[in-house]
């Protein structure tokens, strides 16, 4: 009975402990299952992930009408109180750069926001000279409409917090200007400010000198600041210098306003003080205009990044329907520049004689004889002269005009490689081109006048290499070049012996530089030639026509020519000359009657 007993007590504790470890057994497929399933989750959760990485785009309106249309439910999320309008922008740029531009959507917004910007350490102030009598000027008179017109705007800078009411002994008057779309923009007349202002100057870069920085890049991006001006304070205390009049009342500004004297200063102040980490980097500036320069879009992407970054910082906005991104040409301050290069930006209005002669001016690097050309059309507009268009003016204009939308591509110079100047002169001229490989990178050009016109050709010819290395000792200085002349005498220019005071002094600059001077006739030495030929010989064609040598021998023996044919023998005589046994008078070519 007790064996018996012992017996079942171990079965109960056999069919216990099988219990015990099915428990344990199905515990443990139970917790790999789980953590089977949790894995399966995490893989899902990744692909997931993954697939929203690869399937992120930015909604466009149209993309938001047709999605109503759908049975399927519409999530659509908006942030940061504001919605970036991707309308505005290339549909053609990569998504990594609209991902960018929407991280930076503060940057872009529509408009400056209320309020003063931040103190930046950089504010605009005025400095009266000494002794001078503070300016009170009455408020100009205007029609109802354009008084309610100038009160509204008034109102909406009091709203902007960018000016207040003043009682400043100072006040200016302010007067409304027509836009191109019909509006009207307020301007503040600072004339009697800027009058008993003390001026200082902040350098400038050259224009030459930013384009030169811009070698080697492919991609670009222009930034255009929104009302840059009105993003600076003015100096504390001194805002009252600047209170403005009008039927309504007195207001001073807070905030920089157009057209002080000082304020370009300022700006470029700000400018190179907030971006200096950047600039000659992969960026220049000019006023509100920021260039981004990159060699490639990886490169240019982090640029972007880098300059946003900096705007954001300092509370810098940009006008987004202005800028420009990646680009792989782009307009910058008149010209365009791409990889190849820059060239002449063409969509560009001629209305006078003045302009259109500062707008040629401005572009005379492209142009290969611009100083000698545009003659006719200097003399005209001097003072006590006179203004008279004639048909040499009428021919000028057409030439210059048609050389500028025809002009020349320039290479942007590689400091790398070797400098080539090639110079000339002429009469009246002198000439210049700065190569390299054989790719042109500018055109220099000048008029003889006073005492040069007078020199002889071997001075002027060395006169021609003084100002061109004159002109472009910046690119040549310190390394070897090579110099270029069709004057064989030059080619021993180091190893004359007497030489005059004028020679002297020529020769001594023209040794302060490490270079190679070749020789190379005038007929090979083209561009250089041209450049510094007269303007009315440049369009000469050289043409044999059949018979018409026979015309020569018609002049002696035809009455109204024979006298003039023949005073004009060794010389001209009046407008009358020979060129080729040919008969002229002026540029027109003398025929017989009996000839034809």
């Amino acid at each position: 009975m007790k064996l018996k007993r012992e017996n079942d007590l171990q079965k109960n504790c056999d069919t216990e402990s099988s219990k015990k470890d099915d428990e344990k057994e199905s515990e443990t497929k139970k917790k790999s299952e789980q953590k089977k399933e949790s894995e399966k989750k995490i893989e899902r959760g990744k692909n997931e992930i993954k697939t929203k990485k690869q399937g992120s785009f930015y909604a466009k309106a149209s993309d938001v009408k047709n999605a109503f249309y759908t049975n399927q439910p519409i999530f659509v999320f908006l942030y940061k109180e504001v919605c970036f309008n991707t309308n505005e922008l290339d549909k053609s740029l990569p998504s990594v750069v609209v991902s960018l531009l929407q991280e930076y959507e503060d940057v872009f917004s529509n408009d400056v926001p209320s309020g003063l910007p931040p103190i930046r350490g950089i504010e605009h102030q005025i400095n009266f000279v000494p002794g001078a009598t503070i300016p009170n000027r009455l408020a100009y008179r205007s029609n109802p409409e354009k008084t309610k017109e100038l009160q509204r705007q008034v109102e909406e800078l009091l709203t902007k917090g960018h000016v207040r009411e003043s009682m400043s002994p100072c006040a200016i008057s302010v007067l409304l200007v027509p836009k191109k779309d019909g509006t009207w923009r307020m301007c503040v007349d600072c004339r009697a400010i800027d009058n008993i202002t003390v001026k200082y100057k902040h350098p400038i870069l050259r224009l030459d000198d930013m384009l030169d920085e811009l070698h080697r890049s492919c991609v670009f991006i222009k930034i255009d600041l929104k009302s840059g001006y009105h993003q600076i304070r003015m100096k504390e205390g001194d805002e009252r210098k600047i209170a403005f009049k009008t039927k309504y009342g007195l207001y001073e500004w807070l905030v920089m306003p157009f057209g002080l004297t000082n304020a370009s200063s300022t700006f470029m102040r700000l400018m190179n003080h907030a971006l200096r980490e950047f600039i000659g980097r992969f960026l220049v500036v000019y006023f509100d205009d920021i260039l981004v320069y990159s060699k490639n879009l990886d490169e240019h992407i982090n640029h972007l990044h880098c300059l946003l970054a900096v705007l954001r910082k300092e509370k810098l906005y940009a006008n987004l329907k202005k800028c420009s991104f990646c680009m792989d040409k782009v307009v910058f301050l008149g010209y365009v520049v791409s990889a190849k290069g820059i060239e002449v930006d063409e969509e560009n209005s001629i209305i006078d004689v003045r302009s259109f002669h500062g707008l040629a001016s401005f572009y005379c690097c492209f142009v290969k004889d611009f100083s000698t050309l545009a003659i006719p059309l200097t003399e005209i507009v001097k003072k006590f002269v006179g203004f008279k268009w004639g048909s040499e003016q009428d021919r000028v204009f057409i030439e210059i005009k048609e050389r500028l939308c025809g002009a020349l591509l320039l290479a942007l110079p590689n400091f790398s490689k070797t400098f080539e100047i090639k110079c000339d002169a002429s009469r009246i001229g002198i000439g210049a081109v700065l190569m390299q490989e054989k790719q042109p990178i500018a055109y220099f050009s000048e008029k003889l006048n006073g005492a040069t016109l007078n020199y002889p050709t071997y001075d002027k010819e060395l006169y021609a290499l003084v100002r061109t290395l004159e002109t472009w000792q910046h690119y040549l200085w310190p390394k070897e070049f090579v110099i270029h002349t069709n004057h064989e005498s030059l080619k021993h220019l180091k190893g004359q012996g007497k030489l005059n005071r004028r020679h002297a002094k020529w020769v001594e600059f023209i040794e302060t530089f490490p270079y190679v001077i070749k020789y190379k006739q005038g007929k090979e030495n083209i561009v250089a030639d041209a450049l510094s030929r007269r303007y009315a010989l440049v369009s000469t064609l050289n043409a044999k026509l059949l018979g018409f040598e026979y015309v020569k021998e018609l002049y002696a023996n035809y009455d109204d020519f024979a006298s003039v044919y023949g005073a004009c023998e060794k010389a001209a005589f009046g407008k009358f000359y020979r060129l080729d046994g040919y008969l002229f008078r002026e540029n027109r070519l003398c025929v017989p009657n009996s000839s034809v």
